[in-house]
């Protein structure tokens, strides 16, 4: 992906001090690890943690069990890894934002300080519209939602999913209102808009690329303020060149394993994370092909850096009546 979103190579540094800990105990896991996918096959978080679980299965010498678990916008199979002993051997994953924002909406009792976070990517949203509707611009897309309140069909994974947190933006940047479909996951997202279902995503680039690729969505604008470009297609131009000072927080996804697990689990993966998948081919090759941006990290770092997409949906939320919790009261100052 040809990009201004800066690589966080000042990540690897400090990810490199995790791993240098004296006396740091390794994890052999004993049996098969259960790895929660909380979304459909297919979309952005499934595609991403099978190429992450494969590379860790290398170096972890044991094999790694994707599960689909997807429902209630990813809480449902979250639930379940929350839920699971905390023995290491069951761990889930996704975007950070909905891990840090389930509480703020009532679904899920947790946070992302309640987890270890071992992030892989940074996923990017796209507007994407059916290649047989008659828009060919942002704006001429934004003008007839305006035109028709309420009308426009837009497909997300639902609730509190990274589609679903940018056409909230967008809706309240441009001051407009749009019908929202929900599905069970990106993929199917994608694909409803794909097949004239609906006549808008705004679903994540990874999850709409082979369909752009095909000619079946016609990408309008990324869901932020610097362009990308997607293999096979070409440049996609941010929406703050319709929206004059758009921004939307980086959108991080990762492997989440819950506090609580014996330490050696945690410092095993710090390990791996630090020596190993800040400079894995897989991942790398992955996100340049599905407009994602290359962003391994682990610890403190990971935290600090999905927080502010954590904080602009909560009070995104909480601003269009939506949230139960307000964010203030669960350690979500206001921006």
């Amino acid at each position: 992906m040809k990009s201004a979103l800066p690589v966080r190579g000042l990540f690897v540094a400090s990810l490199l001090a995790l791993a240098a800990g004296a006396a740091m105990a390794q994890w052999k896991p004993t049996k098969p690890i259960t790895l929660i996918v909380p979304w459909a096959p297919g979309g952005s978080t499934d595609q991403v943690t099978r190429v992450t679980a494969a590379e860790l299965e290398k170096h972890l010498g044991q094999k790694i069990v994707i599960m689909n678990q997807p429902g209630a916008s990813g809480s449902v199979g979250t639930k379940n890894a929350m839920e699971a002993p905390k023995d290491g051997y069951t761990w889930t994953a996704g975007g950070a934002k909905d891990l840090g924002t389930y509480k703020v909406l009532g679904m899920l009792d947790t946070s992302a300080r309640d987890w270890n976070l071992y992030l892989n990517v940074a996923h990017i949203a796209v507007v994407g519209v059916n290649a047989d509707t008659p828009y060919k611009t942002m704006k001429e897309l934004l003008d007839a939602m305006k035109a028709k309140p309420g009308q426009i069909s837009v497909a997300t994974a639902g609730v509190n999913s990274s589609g679903h947190s940018a056409i909230e933006a967008i809706a309240r940047a441009a001051g407009v209102t749009y019908k929202h479909v929900t599905y069970d996951g990106g993929a199917p997202a994608a694909v409803a808009a794909a097949s004239g279902e609906v006549q808008v995503t705004t679903q994540l680039a990874a999850e709409q690329t082979d369909m752009i690729r095909a000619k079946k969505i016609r990408p309008l604008a990324v869901v932020g303020d610097k362009s990308i470009e997607i293999e096979g297609f070409g440049t996609i131009p941010p929406l703050s060149a319709t929206i004059a000072g758009f921004k939307d927080p980086i959108n991080y996804f990762g492997i989440f394993v819950p506090k609580g697990a014996p330490a050696e689990v945690a410092q095993t993966l710090d390990k791996i994370w630090a020596t190993e998948m800040v400079k894995n081919e897989a991942l790398k090759k992955y996100a340049q092909s599905r407009g994602a941006m290359f962003a391994p990290m682990a610890g403190e770092d990971a935290q600090k850096a999905v927080f502010p997409a954590i904080q602009s949906y909560a009070w995104t939320q909480q601003a269009a009546g939506k949230a139960k919790v307000s964010p203030d009261t669960v350690g979500i100052p206001k921006p």
